[in-house]
C-alpha cells in the first residue's frame, strides 16, 4: 500500500520502519530537514520537507494515490487537520494520534464528523495495555490473538519454580494442559523449542493458548493468576488517571502520588474512589508512610524515565509487589533488560502496534493473510496469526506430513472459535486462522511455511 506518514519522532519513525518492512511503499514528512533525511536513509523511504496539513506538502508526497495517511505530529490539531486535508485531498483513509482529553472525550463525534478511520490516544493505549497485565499480575507482558480468544503470555521462571530443570515433554505430560510453550528466551539466546528442551530459573517463557487455559497452566503451576488486589500509582498524568479508572471499574483499590497540587484537586474530583495523595512520588518516607511496602502493584509513571526506574528499582527491594515501569527513549531498552523491572511500558511501541494492526486489517482486504504480527526480542522473533484460505497449500494434511522450514513452530488453531493446541494428527481447514512462531521473519502467507 502507499501511505504518508506525518511526524518523525519515535512513534512515526517506528511506524516506518515496521511498515516498510512489510512492503508498504511509505513517504515520510516532518518540519525537520535533518530527521527526514536520516529517517529516509535509515528506511530507504521517501521523505518530504514540510508541513504536513499544507496542501501543496501532502501533493508532493503523492496524497492522490494514497490508501493512507497517518498523522502522529506531537500537536492534536495538527494531526486533525492533516487528515481534513487529506481526505479532501486524496480521499484516503486516516489515522490520527490525539492525546488531548478534552477531544478524547468527544472523540466519536470527531471521527464521525471528519470521517477518520481511526483515533489512537497514546495514553489511554498505555492503560489499556498497564491494566491488561495487572488483571494477570505474573505475566511480563500479554499478547492475544483470533480477537482475545487466544493469548501468548510471557513468564520469568522463578529460582524455586517447578518448571527449574524440566523437559518440556515431562511438562506437558505432567500438568496436562491445553498449551504450548513456543518460544524461550535465556541470556542473550532464542529458542524455538522441542520437547526435549530442559527449562531453567530465569528463561522467559511465552506460553500459547487460550484465555482459559493458560490460567489454568499457571494455577497448576502454583502461580498467581488473580488480579491485582491494590495498585500504588506514582505519577497523577493523563496515563494514570486513565489507569486509575480502568482499575477501579474492576474493583482494585488505588492510591496515586502525584506533587501538583491542582492536578491532585482535579484527580480528587474525577476519581473519587480513589485515595489522591499530593507529595514528591521520590520521598521514600512517603512512600513508606503510603504502604507502597503492601501494595500488590506499583506502577511507575512520572515524565522522568530515570524517576521510573529508580523508583521501581526501590520498590523491588522492599515488596512482592507487581512492577510497571513507563519509559519513552526506546535507547534503553538493551539496559533496562538487565535490571529486572517486571513489566514495562512503551507508550510509543504500543501506539505504533494498534496503527500497524489496522494496516494489516487493510492490508487483508486487499489480498494479504496476516491477521495479526507481533515482534518480540528486538525483533529476531515474529508470532504471526494467518487466515487460512481455501486453495491454500496446508489444507488437510496432518501437521506432521507437512515439510516445513526450520525454526518454525505452528502454535495454535482457532477453528470457528474452538482453539486448538496442534498435535501431529491436527489438520487445517479452510477458514482457522493459524498462529506460527518463528525466528524467521519476513512470511507474508502461510504457505511461506512450507519448505519447496
Amino acid at each position: 500500500m502507499q501511505i504518508i506518514i506525518v511526524g518523525c519522532g519515535n512513534v512515526g519513525s517506528t511506524l516506518a520502519e515496521q511498515l516498510s518492512k512489510e512492503g508498504h511503499n511509505i513517504t515520510i514528512i516532518d518540519m525537520k530537514s535533518d530527521v527526514v533525511k536520516h529517517v529516509s536513509n535509515t528506511f530507504d523511504i521517501m521523505g518530504v520537507v514540510g508541513n504536513g496539513a499544507g496542501y501543496s506538502i501532502q501533493m508532493e508526497a503523492g496524497i492522490e494515490h494514497a490508501d493512507l495517511l497517518i498523522a502522529v505530529t506531537s500537536s492534536d490539531e495538527l494531526n486533525l487537520l492533516c487528515c481534513l486535508i487529506a481526505k479532501k485531498a486524496g480521499g484516503c483513509h486516516t489515522i490520527a494520534r490525539v492525546r488531548n482529553p478534552v477531544y478524547s472525550r468527544e472523540i466519536n463525534f470527531i471521527k464521525e464528523e471528519m470521517g477518520l478511520s481511526m483515533v489512537i490516544n497514546p495514553e489511554d493505549a498505555a492503560a489499556m495495555e498497564i491494566a491488561r497485565v495487572l488483571k494477570f499480575p505474573s505475566a511480563i507482558k500479554i499478547d492475544t490473538f483470533a480477537k482475545g480468544k487466544i493469548e501468548l503470555v510471557k513468564y520469568r521462571i522463578e529460582e524455586n519454580s517447578v518448571l527449574c530443570d524440566q523437559a518440556l515433554k515431562n511438562v506437558s505430560a505432567k500438568y496436562k494442559s491445553e498449551v504450548l510453550v513456543s518460544m524461550v528466551e535465556r541470556d542473550e539466546d532464542v529458542f524455538i523449542p522441542g520437547g526435549n528442551f530442559v527449562l531453567r530459573a530465569k528463561d522467559e517463557i511465552s506460553v500459547i493458548g487460550s484465555a482459559r487455559n493458560t490460567v489454568q497452566f499457571f494455577k497448576k503451576l502454583g502461580v498467581t493468576t488473580t488480579k491485582a488486589k491494590s495498585a500504588f500509582i506514582v505519577g497523577g498524568g493523563e496515563t494514570g488517571f486513565y489507569l486509575a479508572n480502568q482499575l477501579l471499574s474492576i474493583g482494585v483499590k488505588v492510591k496515586i502520588v502525584e506533587r501538583d497540587k491542582g492536578r491532585c484537586e482535579e484527580l480528587s474530583e474525577l476519581l473519587p474512589q480513589a485515595m489522591v495523595i499530593c507529595g514528591d512520588g521520590t520521598d521514600r518516607e512517603l512512600l513508606l508512610e503510603e504502604g507502597v511496602a503492601q501494595a500488590g502493584a506499583f506502577v511507575a509513571l512520572t515524565n522522568l524515565d530515570e524517576e521510573n526506574i529508580m523508583l521501581s528499582l526501590y520498590v523491588k527491594s522492599i515488596s512482592k509487589a507487581k512492577l510497571i515501569t513507563k519509559v519513552h527513549r526506546i535507547a534503553y531498552d538493551k539496559i533496562i533488560g538487565e535490571l529486572d523491572l517486571g513489566s514495562v511500558i512503551y507508550p510509543k511501541f504500543i501506539t505504533a502496534e494498534i496503527i500497524i494492526k489496522y494496516v494489516r486489517a487493510m492490508q487483508n482486504t486487499i489480498g494479504s493473510n496476516i491477521e495479526t504480527l507481533y515482534r518480540m526480542n528486538n525483533d529476531r522473533v515474529e508470532a504471526l496469526e494467518f487466515v487460512v484460505k481455501e486453495d491454500s497449500p496446508v489444507l488437510g494434511i496432518p501437521l506432521q506430513e507437512l515439510k516445513l522450514k526450520p525454526n518454525l513452530l505452528i502454535s495454535c488453531i482457532n477453528h470457528k472459535g474452538n482453539v486448538v493446541i496442534p498435535r501431529g494428527q491436527s489438520i487445517i481447514k479452510a477458514g482457522d486462522t493459524v498462529v506460527i512462531v518463528t525466528t524467521m521473519t519476513g512470511l507474508h502467507d502461510i504457505k511461506d511455511i512450507l519448505k519447496y
